[in-house]
């Protein structure tokens, strides 16, 4: 059994059951609680949407009104004028030109104002079921301190994840990693002492993030 097999064995055995963290019920919420959750807590996120998808419940909803109107609505998640700003014109596109849905399309979701690849991917894979890595900070930050990557930006690692993971468990693994960074592998004082894949981690042995 290759090293990656071994990770992303032991991976599963400690988060089984991991999977999203953002509250949501439909692609409408998943694609509105990824885009509030930059540069934010899920759990913050969670409180705000809570109230946020009583009072909007679908694209339409949102395509019409203004970002002003939107802001103190999503003002605890902070950079709330850029995600006002790119939530309602989202929303104006996916009613113009998707009938009012959210595209079950990666390429038409990477489209949309405001969503990039790491949004398009959580999307994908949350609301559709499709095979995505989303790498977030926890995901290349653990993915290279394991060596399941090693690479210097976002896009390198999405690419090298993909080589080193089967593509049936993309998704999953996704979780495990951000599980394992939340819980154990935090960026400072990461709890090596109590994880069970310090024998692979670059970090441990003493080697730059």
């Amino acid at each position: 059994m290759s090293n990656n097999e071994k990770i992303l064995d032991e991976l599963c055995r400690l988060y089984p059951d991991a999977g999203p963290e953002l509250h949501f019920s439909n692609p409408f919420e998943t694609l509105i609680a990824t885009m509030l959750s930059a540069q934010c807590t899920d759990k913050r996120v969670n409180v705000v949407t809570e109230r946020l998808f009583k009072r909007y419940t679908c694209p339409a909803d949102l395509a019409a009104i203004t970002p002003e109107e939107l802001e103190p609505h999503i003002r605890e998640c902070g950079l709330y004028h850029n995600k006002a700003k790119n939530i309602v014109a989202a929303c104006k596109v996916i009613c113009e030109q998707h009938a009012g849905e959210v595209p079950p399309d990666w390429e038409a979701l990477t489209k949309l104002p405001g969503v990039g690849r790491k949004t398009a991917n959580v999307v994908w894979a949350n609301a559709f079921g499709g095979d995505a890595i989303a790498v977030d900070t926890h995901v290349f930050r653990v993915s290279n301190r394991l060596g399941l990557a090693d690479a210097k930006n976002v896009e390198k690692t999405e690419a090298q994840l993909q080589q080193a993971i089967p593509k049936s468990v993309w998704s999953k693994a996704h979780h495990w990693l951000i599980f394992h960074g939340r819980r154990v592998c935090s960026a400072r004082s990461p709890k090596c002492e109590e994880c069970t894949l310090a024998d692979f981690c670059k970090y441990h042995q003493g080697q730059p993030d």
